[in-house]
């Protein structure tokens, strides 16, 4: 089973896999060991671990299969998930009024035949699967905030869905301000429609940069003195209030298959995602293994296939959420599974070529019309079965709508999906934007003004 073989490659972060019987919370430590324990509301408000590294659980909490067996909605199994998780730091009223208000929209698992499914992770505000982790962490946030009686800043470096979902999930709270840094020129006209929309209390930057431009600038402004006068934090991937969410729909997904064994199939880039659907495995869901779909920018699947660490730059390509050269939460995945990361997941890179013939194909064999992302997910799901044998049910995560990629789409198949509407009202919204060199000063420039204005 995968909690038996947890294999911690940090020194000091012991993880380990355990029944939560105490009402002692759950503590959170480095990936690189070098930093103190925090509870998850201190991690959550601190985003990245003041060594540097990243924050995982000490111990993972166990999920009997009532949890999924038994889910009788997506908010009730959400929040019984994270009372497990939460106990001691959020009474259970708490969790159940968050994940009520962050979660309340559908959670469908679609068959496209042969034992493949579609889980569509795309019905949020934002239309992605980032409006799971955004919203949640967003009013988790909150509370925190309120008990502390404290202001925050949060600094978010985005390659496309990350930025608006984190937008519109904290947009207008109390005490909150948010810094949205994305590469400009290098998301899809509707992403940055999204993004730049004017929104209570947050500020879109447009880097002229790659996506790892962004998270460099994200990363040196925690570093940087200048901003030690604010409470600092992300809602990035790297912040573990962001991955807990995301462990929710992985344990939805068997709910509504009734699976005895999964395989789930992840868009992957940042690796976030990836992550979660591990510590769902770790805690207990019956997956047999995970397929980590990337496109041309394919540093994990060359890994996973002995090739080693070798992080390089970002490469553009359609799927442009995934286009991340440096996955920040590797380094998790390194942590939680040590050695045994090859034998849990399987990895592969999807061609734009193929991607774009795999949203033809989808569409002309099931009438199902997938996203670039999606579409990459698709392509190495078939791979895999074809190289493995595995006729396991196979999960594939849609992380947004398709009608948010309206060029690729009509270079697939010569038509544009219709817009929701709640893209359609997006051009009828003022627009607020600077843009800014990659380089922190020109950042620091602009976004220290606006934090005193908003102090």
């Amino acid at each position: 089973m995968w909690k038996d073989t947890l294999r911690p490659s940090i020194s000091k972060a012991h993880v380990s896999s355990e029944i939560m019987s105490a009402p002692e919370p759950i503590r959170f430590v480095s990936t690189r060991g070098k930093a103190p324990a925090l509870r998850f509301d201190e991690a959550l408000l601190q985003g990245l671990a003041p060594d540097g590294g990243l924050y995982i659980p000490e111990r993972i909490p166990h999920l009997p299969p009532t949890v999924w067996r038994a889910a009788r909605s997506f908010p009730a199994m959400a929040a019984d998930v994270l009372a497990r998780w939460l106990q001691g730091v959020f009474s259970e009223d708490t969790i159940a009024r968050v994940t009520a208000e962050a979660l309340s929209f559908p959670v469908p698992l679609v068959p496209l035949g042969e034992d493949l499914y579609v889980l569509e992770l795309f019905h949020g505000p934002t239309l992605s699967f980032k409006d799971f982790g955004a919203r949640t962490m967003a009013r988790f946030a909150r509370e925190v905030l309120r008990r502390l009686d404290e202001r925050l800043l949060v600094l978010v470096a985005t390659s496309g869905d990350t930025g608006s979902a984190v937008a519109d999930g904290f947009a207008g709270l109390e005490r909150v301000q948010v810094g949205l840094l994305y590469p400009y020129g290098q998301v899809s006209p509707v992403q940055e429609r999204q993004l730049i929309v004017q929104r209570p209390g947050v500020q879109a930057f447009a880097v002229h940069g790659t996506f790892d431009d962004c998270q460099r600038l994200v990363k040196a402004a925690f570093a940087d003195p200048d901003f030690s006068r604010v409470r600092l934090s992300s809602a990035n991937s790297i912040n573990v209030g962001r991955l807990l969410p995301q462990m929710l729909y992985y344990i939805w997904a068997v709910a509504e298959g009734g699976f005895d064994e999964v395989v789930f199939c992840v868009p992957s880039g940042n690796l976030g995602n990836l992550t979660g659907g591990v510590l769902a495995a770790l805690s207990g869901l019956p997956v047999r293994r995970f397929v980590a779909a990337h496109n041309a920018n394919d540093f994990f699947p060359r890994f996973l296939a002995g090739e080693g660490p070798a992080f390089g730059p970002s490469r553009r390509t359609l799927s442009n959420a995934m286009d991340v050269g440096a996955p920040s939460n590797f380094e998790r995945l390194q942590a939680l599974l040590g050695a045994s990361m090859p034998e849990r997941i399987w990895g592969t890179s999807v061609s734009d070529e193929e991607t774009l013939q795999t949203i033809r194909q989808v569409y002309e064999t099931n009438g199902y019309l997938a996203d670039p992302h999606t579409a990459v997910g698709l392509e190495a799901a078939r791979r895999y079965r074809e190289a493995t044998g595995d006729r396991t049910p196979l999960v594939v995560l849609a992380t947004a709508h398709p009608a948010k990629f309206p060029e690729v789409l009509r270079q697939a198949l010569a038509f544009e999906p219709e817009a929701p509407e709640a893209l359609a009202r997006l051009w009828k919204q003022e627009v607020s934007v600077i843009h800014v060199e990659a380089e922190l000063e020109a950042l620091k420039a602009h976004l220290l003004p606006h934090v005193a204005a908003g102090a």
